[in-house]
């Protein structure tokens, strides 16, 4: 098992290695701004930014009209938001925990952090998530709340935009790297070399 993780680690060296090598070559002219030079009517809309331009790679954007792609920002918005959420829920039950009960005779503190809570919840308490998530799906908003209507320049609220739009991306894959590493890395803590924190 440990040489199996040592070659692991080798290859991904060796494959950073190569890839900060091909960033110091030198560019074509004349090339297309786009990640794999695909064309698409959306390459001008928002979020298409440098290093990586408009990144499709499955051509999922070629051949669909404005609804389905504003649908598909829509969904990306979402799983962004979420993605942030979810950082913030492993994050803060790595270091704290509600008082009292989940459930008759379970307390939110014998709940285990990261995936191993999965099991530990109740279908009850499943149950309840879905509803929840459902009902809020269902109407399609949380609420409507005048407070907090954004009365910005346009090229502010543009700005604005752009990074709850990088910021959903990189949760995403932040939240994607929490779970590898609670999944493989395991230990009881999830946040090593933060002896602070415990």
């Amino acid at each position: 098992v440990r040489s199996v993780k040592i070659i692991t680690m080798k290859t991904a060296i060796l494959a950073t290695l190569v890839a900060s090598a091909a960033a110091f070559a030198p560019a074509k002219q004349g090339q297309a701004s786009s990640a794999l030079a695909l064309t698409s009517p959306y390459e001008g809309e928002l979020g298409v930014i440098s290093p990586t331009g408009f990144f499709d790679p499955l051509g999922l954007s070629a051949k669909i009209d404005q609804d389905t792609f504003d649908k598909y920002r829509l969904a990306e918005l979402k799983h962004g938001r979420v993605a942030q959420l979810a950082i913030l829920g492993y994050l803060v039950a790595e270091i704290s925990r509600f008082p009292g009960e989940l459930a008759f005779g379970l307390k939110f503190a014998d709940i285990p952090n990261g995936v191993k809570a999965i099991d530990a919840v109740p279908a009850v308490g499943w149950a309840q998530i879905f509803l929840a998530v459902g009902l809020v799906e269902a109407n399609g908003t949380f609420g409507d709340f005048e407070q907090g209507e954004l009365n910005l320049p346009s090229e502010v609220l543009e700005r604005r935009k752009l990074c709850e739009l990088q910021h959903g991306r990189i949760a995403m894959l932040g939240f994607a790297e929490l779970v590898r590493h609670d999944l493989y890395d395991g230990g009881d803590k999830l946040l090593q070399g933060l002896p602070f924190l415990y």
